[in-house]
Formats: C-alpha cells, structure tokens, sequence
C-alpha cells in the first residue's frame, strides 16, 4: 500500500522544517511552514517509479512550489530509480526524487535544487555533422532491427558502386567518396579487398551488399515505402 510510505515522507518533510499532513486536494501530502504558507510543498507517493509518478508531478506544478515524487526502492535497486533517464528528466522538471526503504529509511536520490543536466557537446556534434552528411533522407524514422544507412556507409556504397565494372586506386574515388582512402583501408563491412598494390576490388559480400541498397536507392528521400529502417 502507498499509505505505507506516507510516514516515512511525512518525516522527511518534517525534518526539512515543513508542517505536513495527507490527501489534501488529490495530492499525497501537503507541506506548509508554520507562518510561511507563501511556499507551498507537494508530494506524490507510489509503490515504483513509473511513468505515472512524473506525470501526478506535472499536474501538481501548477499549485505547488516543490514538488517531491516518493516510491519504494527496487530489491537490487535495478528498478526505475537506477536509470539515469528518469533522475534527468526529474531533473530537467525541478522534482525531488524520494526512495524509500523497505525499513522506512528515505534517500535523496534527485533534489529539487539539482541543476538540469548539462548539454553534451561531442554527441550533438555528432548529431550535427552526420546530418550534413547524410545524403538525402534514406530511413524511415522508429526502425530498430535493420542496420541504418548512415553517411559513412552511404559513402561506402558509393565506393561499391564505382568499382562494379573495375578494381581502382582510392585517388580514382576520392572526387565521389572523399573518404574513399579510409573506407577501403577500414574495410568495416568486408566489401572490398587488395587486387594489387593501392588498388581494391569488390568482394562477393560487397556485390550482395549493392543488390540489397542499389545506388539508385542512396539519394532517395523517404517520401513513402523506400527502404527498411536499413543501412
């Protein structure tokens, strides 16, 4: 039962100088200060951390000045309370995080002071430049089980396709492929082998790869049924 964690939170809030009593107006619990009813705290109690606890928290933004989500701790703490994605986006909302103990005993695992997580530079760059890259708009956004058609495999393929007919040397690819260099010497899908010195030809799986993605199919927007959410 949730009322079993009322207590426990009751406590906390106590402890932190608040007068707090339960179900008031649908919320959990409702803290005052003696003499300072202009700081107004809420709190919301449930069994697990679950995606209804957050959304309880946003209802509750609009009459309440901090807002404290409270569930019980997971046995191997493996639950919700462990995934960084949740203490963010708690974070991100100006939530305290509460975890409570099967004796009773209450963490502070997000406080409603804690700073928004900060941007991550490198990832978005990396956001940024393979969008430049990418040529055209190849995959339908959602897929999960098909390797995706990022820029470097584009370039890759295109690799594939400019040497159907004949073994060449990176230079002879570079004004097409200005990776060509790297991607033959990566070799990361297997696609390509030494013919002689500095020149490459197709492997058998690089010719299977140019009947699953024909280069017809590198520059398509998706637009409609294209290709499988593939690369």
């Amino acid at each position: 039962m949730e009322t079993t964690l009322y207590l426990p939170v009751k406590r906390f809030l106590e402890n932190l100088g608040y007068a707090v009593k339960g179900e008031i107006g649908r919320c959990d619990l409702v803290g005052l200060k003696e003499g300072d009813p202009s700081v107004v705290v809420i709190g919301e109690l449930k069994l697990s951390f679950n995606l209804e606890l957050v959304l309880q928290g946003v209802d509750r933004m609009s009459v309440g000045d901090e807002i404290w989500l409270a569930a019980r701790l997971s046995a191997g703490g493996k639950g919700r309370e462990s995934d960084a994605r949740y203490r963010n986006l708690c974070r991100r909302l100006g939530f305290g995080l509460l975890g409570v103990s099967s004796f009773g005993r209450v963490d502070v695992l997000v406080s409603p002071a804690a700073p928004t997580p900060r941007k991550d530079p490198k990832r978005r760059s990396k956001l940024v430049e393979e969008h430049k890259r990418r040529q055209g708009d190849p995959v339908a956004g959602g897929g999960t089980k098909m390797p995706i058609m990022t820029a470097y495999r584009q370039q890759a393929l295109a690799c594939a396709a400019a040497m159907m007919a004949t073994p060449l040397r990176p230079r002879d690819l570079k004004p097409s492929c200005p990776d060509a260099q790297k991607i033959l010497h990566r070799n990361v899908y297997g696609w390509f082998e030494r013919a002689d010195r500095g020149v490459y030809a197709l492997t058998e799986a690089g010719r299977a790869a140019l009947l699953k993605w024909p280069p017809s199919a590198l520059d398509r927007r998706h637009e409609g049924p294209v290709m499988d959410a593939s690369a």
